[in-house]
């Protein structure tokens, strides 16, 4: 797992099952096979730890976007780095330049960044070194970029 410290993250999901599910205000979510990107920022207690151990475990209560897709969704891995400053709008940014991607559900995972959205579809696996290359080509000095594979820490 990663530390108990503030940083942003990647989730890269996989499609368990194409499906659709009601997320809340923001509409239906239509999710097609294929890989999924989703972007999130852990700057509160607990940090990166908590965070993806909330995304890890088996759904309660339902408190973030990405609760309502985890029966549709599986991670894969985490991209992470360990910082105290919010990064998710520039790796957002990333994500959606990534060759082919699309939005599945515009405000997705970004209820406190009006007109952004963290959830992106992408046409084939991505691969970790050409994101971290891409976020500190756009941000040189950004902190290192680390990677965890999920699959044997997954528990749905």
């Amino acid at each position: 797992m990663p530390p108990a410290a503030p940083g942003t993250y990647v989730l890269v999901l996989d499609a368990v099952r194409a499906g659709q599910v009601h997320v809340g205000r923001l509409g239906l979510l239509e999710v097609r096979p294929g890989w999924y990107l989703y972007v999130g920022s852990a700057l509160g207690p607990g940090g990166l730890a908590a965070r993806v151990a909330h995304h890890l475990s088996p759904v309660g209560r339902v408190h973030w976007h990405l609760d309502h897709a985890r029966g549709l969704l599986r991670p894969r891995e985490l991209w992470y780095t360990v910082d105290g400053r919010r990064r998710e709008d520039l790796w957002a940014d990333v994500a959606a330049a990534w060759p082919g991607a699309r939005v599945p559900l515009p405000g997705f995972g970004a209820s406190d960044r009006p007109g952004r959205t963290h959830l992106f579809q992408v046409p084939a696996r991505p691969r970790f070194r050409a994101f971290a290359a891409r976020v500190h080509r756009r941000r040189p000095g950004h902190p290192p970029l680390r990677r965890l594979e999920l699959a044997a820490a997954c528990r749905h």
